[in-house]
């Protein structure tokens, strides 16, 4: 009778092992996910391996293919080789303020950093289970391509359309961006988390049960070629002074230390007053910082405690920023280097212009530079309103396409 029992327990045994092994096989990994999000091949036992065979998802992954093809050959490539000219030091973690999603520029300038946080207004959103959407496929890679459709052609995200374009069809939200920038940037994507930052400053599980003013986003550990984890945090938060006041977002940058930052297409917003604590605390806490003008306004970077590396040129903010020019930026870049990549809203390469600030050894980290107020009422303060809906009213003509991607399938197959 012990001997039957024991018989049919291992064999319980082996019927539920096999079970737990089918369910695990019927869910995709977030690896597989990400690429097929991207366009990329999946592993073969994948239960999205057949979707792979559709003809929406081969156009798809043809369209993905020759945009970031051109992207990598003529901006990633020769952003990779400056940063690795210029940027020979770099601190364990890096800042990227008002930059959204955008992975793909943050990994480009600081490939060796092991802690990514990128904030934005777009929602985190979600990526349901991919084998249930047969029927809508190709919708739902449409709004996909839309969604990134700037950043692949001017360098960065035009705020209102990708907000719009974020909020339909059932792939949403920034995860499935970031999910298509790491595969597309060599990466595996091992897990994913929804993660919120509590009181004192500390990431915790998120459930979105829990209630609490603090900042909300998405937690994705992640490897390159040299298998070492990493890790990027998204965080959908307020940068304004009012924001960051209550969602405790500065006080989690602060457990990681100083690190460095990256700050492109801000609108300007670090000019202004009412985003007077982000900007402080960039100053404060970064070893090194790569911008635009749209950055840190120059009156606030001190050369006696920065090194400030001019190139490209600089030719004054679009006309949609009116008020932003920088005479002081002017005479520092009459004696700026070339560069061979264009960035931020003057995308062409012979229009565009990039500080590299470094901080010297001898300043001390926690050093605010104050402006002189003859400077500081120099330029005028515009509110984060007027930018975002100057940028509205403007659209599409005010950034000129370079580079045009098949889409008209996607279009079509809706």
């Amino acid at each position: 009778m012990l001997k039957r029992r024991a018989i049919i327990a291992a064999g319980m045994g082996l019927f539920f092992a096999g079970l737990a092994t089918a369910q695990a096989a019927d869910t995709a990994s977030p690896n597989d996910t990400a690429r097929f999000l991207a366009g990329m091949p999946v592993d073969p036992k994948s239960p999205l391996a057949p979707l792979t065979k559709e003809v929406s998802w081969q156009k798809h992954a043809h369209s993905f293919d020759a945009g970031f093809g051109h992207l990598d050959d003529n901006q990633l490539a020769r952003i990779r080789a400056w940063s690795a000219n210029h940027l020979t030091a770099s601190r364990p973690a890096m800042f990227y303020m008002f930059g959204g999603p955008d992975f793909l520029y943050a990994n480009a300038f600081y490939p060796n950093a092991k802690t990514y946080v990128l904030a934005g207004l777009e929602p985190v959103g979600t990526v349901p289970d991919l084998t249930t959407l047969r029927g809508s496929l190709a919708a739902n890679l449409y709004h996909l391509h839309s969604s990134i459709y700037t950043l692949l052609s001017h360098t960065f995200f035009i705020t209102h359309r990708m907000r719009s374009d974020l909020q339909v069809g059932t792939v949403n939200g920034t995860l499935p961006i970031l999910y298509v920038f790491l595969a597309r940037s060599g990466k595996s994507v091992r897990e994913v988390s929804l993660v919120r930052i509590d009181e004192q400053g500390a990431v915790q599980p998120d459930d979105w049960s829990s209630r609490g003013s603090g900042a909300r986003g998405v937690k994705i550990v992640f490897a390159g070629s040299d298998g070492e984890p990493r890790t990027l945090y998204y965080f959908t938060t307020n940068l304004a002074n009012d924001g960051v006041k209550s969602s405790n977002f500065l006080k989690f940058l602060e457990s990681l230390g100083p690190g460095d930052s990256l700050i492109k297409s801000a609108s300007y917003l670090l000019h202004s007053d009412g985003f007077s604590k982000v900007r402080d605390f960039l100053i404060a806490n970064s070893a090194a910082m790569v911008q635009d003008d749209s950055g840190i306004p120059l009156r606030y970077c001190d050369p006696k405690k920065w090194d400030l590396l001019p190139f490209g040129r600089y030719l004054g903010p679009i006309g949609v920023f009116p008020g932003r020019y920088q005479p002081a930026y002017a005479v520092l870049f009459r004696n700026s280097r070339p560069i061979d990549f264009g960035i931020g809203y003057r995308w062409r390469p012979n229009e565009s212009n990039l500080l590299l600030a470094i901080r010297k050894p001898e300043s001390a980290p926690e050093a605010l530079v104050e402006p002189t107020s003859e400077r500081k009422n120099a330029e005028t303060t515009q509110t984060v309103e007027t930018n975002r809906n100057s940028t509205v009213r403007q659209g599409r003509s005010a950034y000129p396409q370079t580079f045009r991607w098949p889409l008209d399938w996607l279009r079509l197959s809706r």
